[in-house]
């Protein structure tokens, strides 16, 4: 059997033992003892098995082969041709999709030169961007050619697209490889561009760059080219633009009989204008002038060799994939880039000074009621208010200039309204004043106020709170899951209640945990749409962040040196842009579903009605129901979810257009398991557990500020 091997050989013999004819062949190849036999097939098995996500069970069972390598004298147990490849190309998701690796099997792709193209036919190969390569040369490979070709000493005198395809073979002999010992020219060009999606051209014949860019073009055949020095790519798309010049009009109106013609001197100035002499590195550009003196032909170096098959790589992926490249040159120049190396210690932000302590309270007794009132919590910490005080009236007015998507309507501030309103009761009957608060919608532009007339008198269940209510905090810490007592429970319903208000607890483990599943899977919609995403990480302020006075410190997020590392990877657009082609990113939900299911409870404050000022009267009771909370010792943190403020499909959409179904069943879910009445509005959702208090609060406009008038 292995008498008939000739130089030409380079693909290997797929043989199923199962069948009668791979039975024999597979005994008579393990009975000779010239033939070498390879058996790892139980750790692949093993391997597939492990993947995430677990293969199906076809590809699981699917019956082993073995490849025959008749040049190495070697037989190899291998897995079936899907489980083989969907092990071995495992680690390129997701940089390279399952659906996009997927739509990649079918192209064909040709490459016409293989010594670079060695390089690029291989990295085609091992990223699985084809179904089907094509090689050609007519040369055969010297040791000259070893300082660029990851070829070896036994590969010496073989044709250089045998070695290229014996490579390939031994990486995936599953791959479909077609070889040609001829290499281009005008009497095989026809049948080695047939059924071709794509060129890479990397021959060193002028004439035949020509003649490979005559023959794509008038077949509508994209073009790819990597120069050795400054890692220059062209791409020629031929398939978008039949009518372009070649090589981009660089050689003028040349064709290829003419080039033909031409002496080795005169096809100089045509070599440099193709290189873009002036753009030639310094080394490059001196070696130019040395070839035919001290130097035999133009120097290459092996880097630069994988860099341009790297980028012919990509821009192949592009091309099979549907993705934006245009005709063209680029450089991708690693010697300016070191040149432009830069010290991440340079780019570290000094050491953020700490947050000054919360300002001492105002002497006069009006400015103390404005400025308790501005410690009220807020979605993002926004402060979306506009708050006036004096002796004998208080009022607080919706500021509309700082509400975000997920404040459909204004609902969530609105509850901030009323949270500042409560905290304004609160300091006023420390003081000996009373009033009763009236909300009213609508008037100079504000889509909701209140009024509160205030006189002498005295309430002690408030005037009690006073200090508890300037300690309130979100707490963000993770805590433990410690059982609420029953009768810290009924006094936080109490609390509610007492503000025109309902508290739904749930303290059971499985409650708890369908709870974390749904927050997380509205935390999830919330890192995928982009708004809510953009909105999110706006209100986040980091080290060195102007505008401290307003939005999230992230050093209250309670996160550790590597989930703040992952948080700075999620702020970015183009990550949850990918995560969302990929119908991906279960994962970021998993810090919410971690935080609620350590929890001791999850509360849910709800009122009657859906009007704003309904919603203003929930905020009274979310600052009662929170201060009590702390009172008792417990952690408190809003986890409030996506579809929270969302009445109906019309709001969904305007939330998430792409997740709006999704959040109408999260919604749904997540209202049952909360007993929430269909005329009941949810103002706001806590975690409740035992922390200790944390060491950074979040930061609040200057009181003054918050309450002079708003212009503009």
């Amino acid at each position: 059997m292995i008498d008939g091997i000739d130089d030409s050989t380079c693909t290997a013999v797929i043989i199923d033992g199962d069948e009668p004819s791979g039975a024999a062949m597979l005994a008579s190849l393990r009975a000779d003892p010239r033939i070498t036999t390879v058996d790892t097939c139980g750790t692949q098995l093993r391997s597939l098995a492990e993947l995430t996500p677990r293969p199906d069970a076809d590809v699981l069972d699917e019956p082993t082969r073995w490849a025959y390598y008749p040049w190495r004298r070697t037989v190899v147990r291998i897995l079936g041709p899907r489980g083989y490849r969907r092990l071995r190309l495992d680690r390129n998701r997701n940089l390279i999709s399952a659906a996009e690796q997927g739509r990649l099997s079918g192209l064909k792709v040709g490459v016409v030169g293989l010594s670079v193209g060695h390089v690029v036919a291989y990295n085609l190969a091992a990223e699985g961007l084809c179904g089907q390569l094509r090689l050609t040369d007519f040369d055969e490979l010297e040791l000259a050619n070893l300082n660029r070709v990851p070829a070896s000493v036994f590969d010496l005198g073989l044709n250089k697209a045998v070695v290229a395809a014996r490579r390939v073979a031994e990486l995936d002999p599953y791959l479909a490889v077609q070889v040609d010992l001829d290499g281009v020219s005008a009497r095989t060009i026809d049948d080695f561009l047939d059924g071709l999606d794509v060129v890479v051209e990397e021959c060193d014949s002028l004439d035949a760059k020509v003649l490979v860019r005559e023959a794509c073009r008038a077949r509508r055949i994209p073009v790819v080219m990597a120069t050795s020095d400054r890692g220059v790519l062209d791409v020629e798309r031929f398939d978008l633009d039949p009518a372009r010049p070649l090589m981009h009009g660089l050689l003028g109106d040349i064709d290829g009989a003419r080039l033909a013609g031409l002496s080795s001197k005169d096809k100089v100035p045509h070599v440099l204008r193709l290189l873009d002499a002036p753009e030639l590195s310094p080394r490059m550009a001196a070696s130019v002038v040395e070839v035919g003196k001290t130097l035999s032909t133009w120097p290459q170096l092996a880097g630069e060799v994988v860099l341009g098959a790297t980028v012919i790589a990509e821009a192949v992926r592009r091309i099979g994939l549907g993705e934006p490249l245009t005709s063209g040159r680029v450089r991708v120049d690693v010697d300016a880039a070191l040149d432009a190396i830069e010290d991440p210690m340079d780019r570290q932000p000094p050491d953020a000074a700490p947050p000054p302590a919360p300002a001492d309270a105002p002497s006069d007794v009006a400015d103390l009621i404005a400025w308790a009132a501005t410690r009220a919590p807020s979605g993002g910490n926004v402060q979306p208010w506009h708050i006036e005080s004096t002796r004998e009236r208080f009022s607080v007015r919706l500021v509309t200039e700082y509400t975000t998507t997920m404040d459909v309507g204004y609902r969530g501030s609105a509850v901030a309204l009323g949270a500042a309103a409560y905290n304004a009761r609160v300091a006023a009957a420390a003081h000996g004043l009373t009033g009763e608060l009236h909300w009213h919608r609508g008037d100079e532009g504000t889509p909701l106020y209140g009024i509160m007339r205030l006189s002498p008198g005295s309430d002690a269940v408030l005037a009690g709170r006073y200090e508890p209510m300037l300690q309130r905090e979100t707490n963000r810490a993770y805590g433990s899951s410690t059982a609420i007592a029953p009768d810290t429970v009924e006094g936080l319903r109490a609390a509610a209640q007492a503000e025109g208000a309902r508290l739904h607890i749930l303290d059971t483990p499985t409650d708890i945990e369908a709870a974390a599943s749904l927050l997380a899977a509205a935390d999830r919609i919330r890192y995928l749409t982009p708004r809510l995403h953009r909105e999110m990480f706006s209100e986040l302020r980091w080290p060195g962040d102007p505008d401290q006075d307003a939005g999230l410190d992230v050093m209250t997020l309670g996160l550790d040196p590597g989930d703040l590392v992952l948080l700075d990877v999620l702020r970015r657009p183009e990550v949850m842009a990918k995560l969302s082609d990929w119908d991906a990113g279960t994962a970021l939900g998993d810090d919410t579903y971690k935080r609620v299911t350590g929890s001791s409870a999850v509360a849910v404050i709800s009122v009657q009605g859906r009007r704003l000022t309904d919603y203003a009267q929930a905020g009274s009771a979310v600052e009662a129901v929170w201060i009590s909370a702390q009172q008792h010792g417990l952690a408190v943190q809003p986890v409030s979810p996506v579809f929270l403020y969302a009445h109906d499909d019309a709001d969904r959409t305007e939330l998430s257009p792409d997740h709006a179904a999704a959040l109408r069943g999260l919604q749904q879910s997540f209202r049952r398991l909360t007993a929430t009445e269909r005329d009941e509005s949810q103002a706001l959702v806590l975690r409740l557990s035992h922390a200790p208090r944390p060491s950074v609060r979040s930061r609040r406009r200057p009181w003054a500020r918050a309450t002079k008038p708003v212009v503009g």
